[in-house]
């Protein structure tokens, strides 16, 4: 070596780590310092060498993960996180600062991965003969479901908990033959006293102080705990860390015939004691013969805190990536800093938190952690004392602190040079277009679609879901239901890079891959409410070159479905989707005929379809019959005006004739099917009572006529159980206001509740408490006070009628006038204008 020899041995620097551990990171900066290796060998996939300049651009901010995928099948993926206090991430970064080689090591991806689609095939074959079924770090050692590579694989060299201080834990034999884990960190805590492995190992490593002892101590310490652990538990079995750590020694012996000695190897720990073992050079060959291999293809991504943080999938495994970013980056007096911190996020949330609370939250996490024998306070002290001094014991601001800071929500950049798939760096150029950046924090964006930068916003991330691509969420707008508004929930996640590398194979732009992909789901739909969704992903993802393919799809599947259920379900996606085509400029004259087409076909088989049904069957039948209603009702508009949404001011042209003008008027037809509905005795009656209400929302069946329909349900005659469903039918889904507004209705059904017989009351009662419980509060007081005093008493009165309390005996035009201004102000009307609408 370069440095001192003293407190190291002879061959190799063996540094074994936590990954991810603040202390582990301190440490290995110090031993390489102390030794100045002429080449560093780090644990990670081989093929990622190339990759390792890159490190150190400057547009490299970690966190980040190396990411492997399967080119014949990207989904087949495997991660390797790396932070700012990970270890391995120092190690790359003393190498390239001192101009000194860094390789990884570790057994290459193309085996890893080719090991996890193995693991699934075995999976399916039903082979369950107790063999281990992990992934390459044995993560799934004892549990009962069998791996998914696209999932639990990824971390391919994450810790499985967050006491493991290397990647692996070992398992002690079991005469039952099945492996029980152990953990190293509870046994070595144990050993020495503590219930809580964290706290130990906080103790003995993250609260060490560097440069005042020998930097190579921790690292001797550390493998001669895991030698004693493997001696005691063997390696549980596990063939497959015998062929990884077959394969970094071999890596290792050809660093030591170029560079002798001066080789330095950072590791997980548990691999230390392998590593110094003396084996043959071809029993470990021999290990590595036969291996499955698949082409993979490397590079680096980003990563986030909160992925760290997670325990599976592709965390990391850590509970507190912030809290130890922040160990690793405080140059000094790393709980003052930290208390300043959450002051900070306190205040910006609102929350009065002066220099006072900092100052006492911080003696008494020193007090804490002089009461419990620490050498320092660690997070449970800290935690503790901003719950006390900053929180009054409360945690619901404290799990603020949680989210926000010892778990955090950063994410890492990578170069634009890093290799990609050319899917991706299609994106990448979308995004920087549209100036739309990925975060990891959640947040809502409000996109104007008549704007084109926000329109092209509303198309790529369209685009992204019909890829499977969940970057954005689209969610309900506030204080608008036009649709030249749309609100989206964004949140970037690290897995969405596998997803861009398996959309790949659609395309290489986002445009050709989101197209490909429409086509082939449209062939591929199960349903014809599933083409339907599709036609309307088409047209906000503005895919015109799919379009007609979807077209032709729904025409042949409408054509064919006789199912009425089916063809109501379908019609309000696709009449829904008639609403875009003004305000992102799209024809949709074929659609509106589809539309018409199928709306006609429903006008027709609705009313058979409607008899004989039971009780659940009619309720879903009723939810059919009022989405119908809706569509119809757009689609009535899109027929008479060729409109698609009178909300955007200037869109589209009045004049012009709509597409489906040849369609006569589909309202009218429509109120004849509910007429018809009402009036037949062997429909359910919670779908008569709909159809009534409908047609006196529409204005097309009079107060009397509905009171005498309902009085005529109501009659002595009728089941009381189909009396309470036409009640739920016509007052339900808030028609409580029809009750409140004309006594008549809510004089016949106090009367005829009075009259249901005791025996038949228990039978209607759940369907009346569920009509009325859904009506808002102030709606059921109302009903309360009309219902005390006697609604039948003053039939034809209203709920503005004297006598109510709150309500005056006529209107007050004093009070009435004063709003005018405010009204004015409101509108943006001059007098006369509001005298116009007023009138």
């Amino acid at each position: 070596m370069a440095g001192t020899e003293e407190g190291r041995g002879v061959g190799p620097l063996l540094l074994g780590v936590r990954h991810h551990g603040p202390g582990s990171a301190r440490a290995v900066r110090a031993a390489l310092e102390a030794a100045r290796p002429r080449v560093v060998l780090i644990e990670g996939p081989p093929e990622a060498d190339a990759l390792i300049p890159l490190a150190a651009d400057e547009d490299m901010r970690p966190p980040v993960a190396l990411l492997a995928h399967a080119v014949d099948e990207p989904g087949r993926s495997a991660f390797w996180p790396l932070a700012e206090f990970s270890p391995e991430w120092v190690a790359i970064r003393w190498a390239l600062e001192h101009e000194v080689p860094a390789r990884f090591i570790d057994l290459p991806a193309t085996h890893t991965l080719a090991w996890g689609k193995e693991d699934v095939e075995e999976a399916v074959k039903g082979d369950e003969d107790g063999d281990e079924k992990g992934d390459a770090e044995g993560e799934f050692t004892g549990e009962e479901q069998p791996p998914d590579p696209t999932a639990e694989t990824p971390t391919a060299e994450t810790p499985s908990s967050s006491e493991s201080p290397s990647a692996e834990s070992p398992s002690a034999p079991d005469p039952s033959g099945t492996d029980i884990r152990v953990d190293p960190l509870a046994v070595l805590a144990e050993a020495a006293g503590y219930d809580d492995p964290e706290r130990w190992w906080e103790d003995v490593v993250e609260h060490r102080g560097v440069g005042e002892r020998d930097a190579f101590a921790p690292f001797t310490a550390l493998e001669e705990a895991m030698g004693a652990l493997r001696e005691t538990y063997g390696v549980g079995g596990h063939d497959r860390d015998l062929v990884r750590e077959a394969y970094m020694r071999l890596q290792v012996r050809a660093a030591q015939r170029e560079f002798e000695d001066d080789v330095a190897v950072v590791c997980g720990a548990w691999h230390v004691p392998a590593l110094r073992q003396r084996t043959a050079v071809a029993a470990d060959r021999a290990l590595l013969k036969g291996l499955p291999k698949v082409k993979a293809d490397l590079t680096w991504v980003p990563w986030t805190h909160r992925r760290l943080s997670r325990a599976s999938g592709y965390g990391a495994g850590i509970d507190s990536p912030g809290w130890y970013g922040h160990l690793f980056g405080a140059p000094d007096r790393p709980v003052e800093r930290w208390m300043t911190k959450v002051a900070g996020l306190f205040r910006e949330e609102d929350r009065i938190v002066s220099p006072a609370h900092v100052i006492e939250a911080v003696r008494l996490a020193e007090t804490l952690a002089v009461m419990r024998g620490r050498p320092l306070p660690g997070l449970g002290e800290t935690t503790d004392a901003v719950r006390a001094v900053m929180c009054e014991g409360s945690d619901v601001p404290l799990s603020l602190v949680h989210d926000r800071l010892v778990v955090g929500d950063v994410l890492g950049e990578v170069p634009p040079g890093a290799p990609a798939v050319p899917l991706q760096r299609d994106l990448d150029r979308s995004q920087r277009r549209l100036r739309i950046k990925p975060e990891a924090l959640e947040r809502e964006v409000e996109l104007d679609l008549r704007k084109e930068t926000d329109a092209g916003r509303s198309r790529l991330l369209h685009r992204l879901r019909l890829l499977s691509i969940e970057w954005g969420e689209p969610v309900a707008s506030r204080g608008s239901t036009g649709t030249f508004r749309e609100t989206w929930r964004l949140r970037w996640e690290p897995e969405l890079a596998v997803r861009v590398a398996e959309a790949g194979v659609w395309g290489t732009t986002v445009l050709a891959a989101a197209t490909a992909k429409a086509e082939a789901d449209a062939i591929g739909a199960q349903s014809l409410a599933d083409v339907t969704a599709l036609a309307e992903h088409c047209l906000l993802a503005e895919l015109p070159d799919a379009l007609p393919v979807v077209m032709k799809v729904l025409a042949d599947r409408a054509a064919l479905d006789t199912d009425v259920g089916h063809l109501a379900q379908a019609l309000p996606a696709l009449v829904r989707s008639l609403r875009y085509g003004d305000v992102r400029g799209t024809d949709t004259g074929a659609l509106t005929e589809v539309a018409a087409g199928l709306a006609e076909r429903v006008f027709v088989g609705l009313p058979p379809a409607c008899a004989a049904l039971d009780t659940d069957a009619a309720e879903e039948m009723r939810r059919h019959v009022d989405a119908v209603h809706g569509a119809v009702a757009l689609l009535g508009d899109a027929s008479r005006t060729g409109h698609g949404d009178a909300s955007a001011p200037g869109q589209g042209d009045a004049s012009r004739p709509g597409p489906g003008s040849g369609h006569g008027d589909l309202r009218d037809r429509w109120r004849a099917v509910l007429r018809t509905l009402s009036a037949r005795d062997t429909v359910p009656g919670v779908i008569r009572g709909r159809a009534v209400r409908l047609l006196l929302d529409e204005g097309k069946l009079g107060p009397e006529e509905a009171a005498r329909l309902m009085g005529l349900v109501l009659s002595p005659g009728t089941p009381p159980a189909d009396a309470a469903a036409w009640i739920e039918g016509f007052v339900g889904g808030g028609g409580g206001l029809l009750l409140v507004h004309d006594e008549r209705l809510l004089g016949l059904v106090d009367e005829w509740l009075t009259r249901v017989p005791a025996e038949a009351f228990t039978d209607v009662l759940p369907l009346l408490r569920r009509t009325f419980s859904s009506y808002e509060p102030g709606v059921r007081r109302t009903l309360g006070e009309l219902v005390r005093r006697g609604p039948g008493k003053q039939v034809g009165t209203t709920a503005t009628a004297a006598g109510i309390p709150g309500f005056g005996a006529e209107l007050d035009a004093g009070r009435a006038d004063a709003v005018v201004p405010v009204l004015r102000l409101l509108l943006g009307l001059d007098d006369n204008e509001l005298v116009g609408v007023a009138g």
